[in-house]
C-alpha cells in the first residue's frame, strides 16, 4: 500500500465584510484581523482591500483536522465580525459593490503591487480558495504540478462561486478570473521539464526586475516558492464549509493519485496550456452545466461526466487519505447546483441582488 502521510492540507480562504445595512463591502479598517490575532495568531491576515480577511488553516495531517480548522476558523471569525456589528459571506465576488470605493489596506508589499499594476490591483476586488498539498520533495512536486493542470477545470467547474460584478449578471459561473486575468503572470502554467527548470525561470524574472520573489507568480497552480506544496490556486472562495473541504479533498486526491502512478512507472498525459486553457475557459463560462474537451477522445463531453472520470481516477486513493465523505459532496453539488447556481436562482426568484447577498451571509457557517 502506497503512504501518503506526506500530502498534508492546508487550506486558505478570502472572505467578505459586509455591511448588514447596505449590503456593501466594507472596510473593518483591520479591526476583524487584530481581534481575530488575538485568538487564531497567524492564521488571520489582512489582505490588499479592507473589505476582505484572510484565513489560513495550521498544516493539517488529513482531510478532517482540515474540516475542523476551516470550520473553526469561518465560526471565529463570523463571531468576531459580528461583535463588531459586521457580516462575513463567501463568495468569489460581490454582487454589486464597487472596488472604486473600497480603500487599500496600508502596507508595503500591497503599495507597491498598486503602484506596479495600478487600476488591475485595485479593481481586483476578488475572493479566492488557495489549498496547499504537502509534498516529500520538489523533484515529485514539478512532477505532480504539471501532470495535475489538466484537472484544473473539472474542480474548478464545482466551485463557480461569481456569477455577479459590480451590480451586473456577467454571463459567466465564475467572473473572478476574469477580473484577475489582468493580473500578469496568472492563469494555467506552463510545463516545466525539472525542478530546475523552473527555479532558473524564477531566478530570471528575479534578475531581471520582473519580480521581487515567486510570491509573484500568481498561476492558477505552483510548486510553492518557500513550502514544499503544490499549491491549487484557481478556485473561488466556496460558500459552505463543506464545499471548501469537498475541494480541498480533490486536490489532495489528484496529488496522492498522479504519486501513486509514478511510484508505479505510470504517468498521466501531459497537456499543453493552450488546450487546458479551453476547458478553463468552459469552467468559468458555463459552471458545471456545460462541456469540456476530452483531449484523449478529440470530443467535447458533458462537464459532468468529465468530473465523474476524475472521480473514478482518484477513487483508489480517497478511502486510504479518509476523504471519501468529502469527495462525496461533489453529488450534493450536482444537486443543488454550484455557488454559482444558488446565488442565481436567488436572483430569478427575487430580482434582489441584496437577497443575494443575505443567501451568502447566511451559508457561511454552513456545512
Amino acid at each position: 500500500m502506497t503512504d501518503y502521510k506526506h500530502f498534508t492540507l492546508g487550506v486558505e480562504e478570502e472572505y467578505m465584510v459586509i455591511d448588514p445595512v447596505s449590503r456593501e463591502l466594507k472596510s473593518h479598517e483591520q479591526r476583524i484581523v487584530h481581534e481575530g490575532q488575538k485568538i487564531l495568531k497567524d492564521k488571520v491576515k489582512a489582505e490588499m482591500h479592507q473589505a476582505v480577511v484572510e484565513v489560513g488553516t495550521d498544516i493539517c495531517c488529513n482531510v478532517d483536522d482540515a474540516f475542523k480548522d476551516v470550520a473553526s476558523l469561518r465560526g471565529n471569525i463570523a463571531q468576531i465580525a459580528g461583535d463588531l456589528g459586521l457580516w462575513i459571506g463567501a463568495s468569489g465576488t460581490h454582487p454589486f459593490s464597487h472596488w472604486e470605493n473600497q480603500l487599500i489596506t496600508d502596507h508595503v508589499r500591497y503599495n507597491e503591487i498598486v503602484n506596479e499594476l495600478q487600476e488591475a490591483a485595485r479593481s481586483n476586488l476578488i475572493f479566492g480558495l488557495h489549498v496547499h498539498v504537502g509534498m516529500e520533495d520538489r523533484r515529485m512536486a514539478i512532477h505532480i504540478a504539471n501532470t495535475a493542470r489538466y484537472f484544473l477545470p473539472h474542480v474548478y467547474a464545482l466551485s463557480t462561486n461569481s456569477p455577479f460584478w459590480e451590480g451586473r449578471q456577467t454571463g459567466y459561473k465564475s467572473f473572478r478570473t476574469k477580473v484577475f486575468d489582468k493580473f500578469p503572470r496568472t492563469g494555467i502554467p506552463d510545463f516545466f521539464e525539472s525542478i530546475e527548470a523552473y527555479e532558473n525561470y524564477v531566478n530570471l524574472l528575479i534578475k531581471t526586475k520582473c519580480i521581487d520573489n515567486a510570491k509573484k507568480i500568481w498561476w492558477d497552480l505552483r510548486v510553492h516558492p518557500f513550502f514544499n506544496t503544490v499549491e491549487y490556486r484557481i478556485c473561488d472562495v466556496p460558500m459552505t464549509i463543506n464545499e471548501t473541504m469537498m475541494i480541498a479533498a480533490l486536490f489532495q486526491a489528484i496529488s496522492a493519485k498522479i504519486y501513486k502512478l509514478r511510484k508505479e512507472n505510470m504517468n498521466f498525459m501531459i497537456y499543453q496550456r493552450s488546450l487546458i486553457n479551453e476547458n478553463k475557459w468552459r469552467a468559468s463560462r458555463y459552471g458545471i452545466d456545460g462541456t469540456l474537451i476530452d483531449f484523449g477522445k478529440e470530443t467535447e463531453v458533458n462537464t459532468r461526466s468529465l468530473i465523474y472520470e476524475l472521480l473514478d481516477f482518484v477513487d483508489d486513493v480517497v478511502d486510504d487519505l479518509g476523504s471519501r465523505p468529502f469527495i462525496q459532496q461533489v453529488e450534493k453539488v450536482f444537486e443543488t447546483g454550484t455557488g454559482a447556481d444558488r446565488q442565481l436562482a436567488v436572483y430569478q426568484q427575487t430580482g434582489s441582488l441584496v437577497k443575494v447577498v443575505d443567501h451568502i451571509h447566511d451559508a457561511f457557517l454552513k456545512a
